[in-house]
């Protein structure tokens, strides 16, 4: 375990529209570069559209068969695929921020 930890926090509407969202945390620069496209690409979409670009980030960076157009800058981490243990960092604040929709609005995480 490397020592990553991410705390992600959002705002939902009535309609289920993520308002706002954010994160605190320290590791490496794989995770925090994830976490903050993660908070830009998040911001304005639905649950539902949330949890389907993390199943779309995720088979990228783990070299699954995936369509990268809607990912946008989030395909700089598509050759991570290579280096299993930093999917990893990657993928943190993006299983923190899932949790959070499942299980209310802030969740932390570590690894």
């Amino acid at each position: 375990m490397c020592g990553d930890e991410v705390s992600v926090e959002l705002q939902l509407d009535g309609d289920g529209r993520i308002t706002d969202i954010g994160f605190q945390g320290r590791g490496c620069a794989i995770s925090r570069a994830s976490a903050s496209l993660m908070t830009t690409m998040l911001q304005g979409r639905t649950t539902t559209e949330a949890r389907e670009l993390f199943d779309h980030f995720h088979a990228l960076v783990t070299g699954a068969e995936t369509n990268a157009d809607d990912l946008g800058k989030l395909v700089v981490f598509r050759g991570l695929a290579e280096f299993p243990m930093r999917v990893k960092c990657a993928t943190l604040a993006w299983h923190a921020m899932k949790a959070a929709l499942s299980h209310g609005s802030q969740l932390t995480a570590d690894t």
